[in-house]
């Protein structure tokens, strides 16, 4: 463009090539053909050594985009390639950048609408060089990016839904939607090309009225909001912390998190605690109870009233022999119901074989007449009877019984008999 310029001011090529410290030659090109200084014409046709292999090149990207232009090079060297390694490096990189370049669509949800759900995983290393692993439960409303993040120990499900009513406690509201990864606490798989999740997940999802979404698979963009807070604690409150227990840990963690709520957000450009005092009247109600997250096991009562649960026998009462009940459990805790009543609750040991028992049933049972009855033919306490019997030793009627020869009957009957 100044080529171009000085030479519409009346300058000559020469003093152009001595303004400029530029060739003589740059300077006719571009004087002779002023379309070049715009970058309209095409680029020039120049052939390379990796044409004759350009076919090869795109077969193998197909088959596996992640092929290094190292392998390729490798092989196209059998193959007569006689150039040096960085024409190919330069051409699968040209190639790899077309085929992975995409676009996202930013989107931001309403006040209320959207939460995002993931775990995370952070290790302690203790003195003795032993590693304990814990995993970060975080939950952030999409309008205000506000958090709620706890530490936990495991990630089974009804730690999982217990952490989902902290934070529902947390924000003083339930969200409509919940978008979560394809984690196995919530997604299970595709039925009739339909989502299928965890039923206990439904009925939880019911209890607080949200709507339980998953990404689509390899797609982690989707769920961008709860991603990048990860990091932010992991960087900001767990590098170079002193951990004691789980408890303070957590404390200390609700404490550091509410101080952040202060900070202009990068994305909003707003104060998160300011904006999710907007969020929150949008919020549904909490429940009036909270949901039982113990896990439901079914069992049937066998005859000697009692159910098996982890190589330990539990007596219930004789009235629920042959139907089935259900064991609420969490932690060391059994709850058993019949139906929707509560039958008793036991501590689960520590060990197998045990027999776990309330002394009342068994008393019950003895005190039962009817089914006394039932077992002993009789209605009174007394011990069972055996059945009388006849005594093989012993006739059964006391009869004199005459022996007769045998001619003697068929001279009864008209017979006569050759003697």
């Amino acid at each position: 463009m100044d080529i171009l310029a000085l030479s519409r001011k009346g300058l000559s090529q020469r003093a152009i090539v001595r303004k400029l410290g530029i060739s003589r030659t740059t300077v006719k090109k571009y004087l002779e053909n002023p379309e070049l200084a715009l970058g309209t014409t095409a680029e020039r046709n120049r052939k390379s050594q990796l044409d004759p292999f350009a076919e090869n090149i795109e077969a193998w990207l197909n088959e596996d985009p992640f092929y290094s232009a190292a392998w390729i090079y490798d092989r196209l060297r059998p193959m007569g390639f006689c150039g040096r390694y960085e024409i190919v490096k330069r051409r699968v990189g040209k190639l790899k950048n077309q085929r992975q370049r995409v676009a996202y669509m930013r989107f931001e949800t309403e006040p209320g609408y959207q939460a995002q759900v993931d775990f995370g995983e952070f290790q302690i290393e203790h003195a003795d060089g032993r590693v304990e692993k814990l995993f970060l439960f975080a939950m952030i409303l999409g309008y205000s990016r506000r958090i709620y993040a706890q530490l936990i120990e495991r990630c089974d499900l009804p730690t999982f839904l217990d952490c989902h009513i902290n934070a529902f406690t947390h924000f003083g509201g339930v969200p409509t939607q919940i978008l979560y990864d394809r984690m196995r606490n919530v997604y299970i798989g595709k039925l009739a090309g339909k989502v299928k999740f965890n039923d206990i997940l439904v009925g939880f999802a019911l209890h607080y009225g949200f709507s339980p979404q998953v990404t689509p698979a390899y797609a982690a963009w989707v769920k961008g909001k709860i991603e990048r807070p990860f990091s932010f604690i992991r960087e900001g409150f767990w590098r170079g912390y002193s951990f004691l227990c789980l408890d303070t840990s957590n404390r200390e963690l609700q404490s550091w998190l509410g101080h952040k709520d202060q900070r202009v957000h990068g994305t909003t450009h707003e104060v998160v605690a300011m904006r999710f005092e907007r969020e929150q009247p949008h919020l549904k109600l909490l429940p009036c109870q909270p949901f039982d997250t113990s896990y439901r096991i079914y069992r049937k009562v066998a005859k000697d009233c009692t159910v098996r649960f982890e190589g330990n026998s539990f007596v219930v009462p004789h009235t629920l022999v042959g139907r089935q009940i259900i064991l609420r459990i969490k932690e060391r805790n059994m709850r058993i119901f019949r139906d929707d009543r509560l039958v008793v609750t036991y501590t689960i040991p520590a060990t197998k074989g045990h027999l776990v028992q309330d002394k009342r049933f068994y008393q019950a049972l003895r005190d039962d007449r009817e089914m006394n009855l039932r077992k002993y033919h009789h209605g009174g306490r007394r011990k069972g009877r055996a059945k009388r019997t006849i005594s093989p030793s012993k006739p059964l009627y006391d009869l004199d019984v005459m022996i007769r020869p045998v001619y003697e009957y068929d001279r009864l009957i008209g017979q006569e008999v050759q003697p």
